[in-house]
């Protein structure tokens, strides 16, 4: 098994601290001892080519996600075998951006990293603000782009599945849920009865280095079979 952190904000999050840089991110997770971590920025891939063209040089594995936002301001994780996967989809998503510009003095910069992870620029649009990208449409969009939706911290009071729309639909597939804290599954699965079946992330959602989790919880081989990649060794 794999002690994991598969919710963590660069420098690109407008809301995460500037060194959040990809480079900073491998070198805290490695300091902490994690063997697998994922980069989810707010609507947004595009520190993905950097965290994973520098990860060789550390001893873990990276998985390129995005931490997508809703129309219905539903916060969701999206996971992606290949940066290939990842890149397109945030082609795609990039276009369902709301047309409102990132004002740094009130929001945070977005800065983007490069290959050696100095940074080379910024992004303009706004990324904390929702897409036109509803939730229900959500899993079969990630099928063109070989992605996995695990609904965020579904325990918090905003952007959670639970908080915008109230209940856990059953219409919609969703191989894992993610919660802030681990004391709130009981309670959900008691709930929301689909829940009952399904396995639980819990992540650390850091936007500071500090932030990353230690080594709390582990992975186990299904998670990289959804994914279609192979188990670390």
């Amino acid at each position: 098994m794999l002690s994991y952190d598969l919710h963590i904000h660069s420098c690109l999050s407008p809301c995460a601290d500037d060194d959040m840089t990809p480079g900073n991110i491998l070198g805290m997770a490695a300091l902490i001892g994690l063997d697998l971590i994922a980069l989810t920025d707010h609507n947004s891939c595009k520190n993905c080519p950097s965290i994973l063209a520098q990860a060789g040089a550390f001893p873990l594995q990276v998985i390129p996600g995005m931490e997508l936002t809703t129309c219905e301001e539903v916060h969701v994780l999206c996971y992606f075998p290949s940066l290939a996967d990842a890149m397109a989809f945030d082609a795609y998503v990039a276009a369902h951006l709301l047309p409102v510009a990132n004002d740094p003095a009130i929001f945070g910069n977005q800065l983007l990293c490069d290959a050696k992870d100095s940074v080379c620029g910024s992004f303009d649009p706004l990324l904390i603000s929702a897409t036109d990208i509803s939730f229900f449409e959500l899993e079969t969009l990630l099928k063109n782009y070989q992605g996995m939706m695990v609904p965020a911290h579904i325990d918090k009071n905003s952007n959670s599945l639970i908080s915008q729309l109230g209940f856990v639909p059953e219409g919609v597939a969703f191989p894992y849920f993610e919660v802030h804290d681990l004391a709130s599954v009981t309670g959900l699965r008691e709930r929301f009865p689909v829940l009952r079946d399904l396995p639980v992330l819990s992540s650390s959602d850091a936007h500071r280095l500090d932030g990353l989790h230690e080594r709390l919880y582990e992975l186990e081989e299904p998670f990289f079979r959804l994914l279609h990649l192979p188990f670390p060794s």
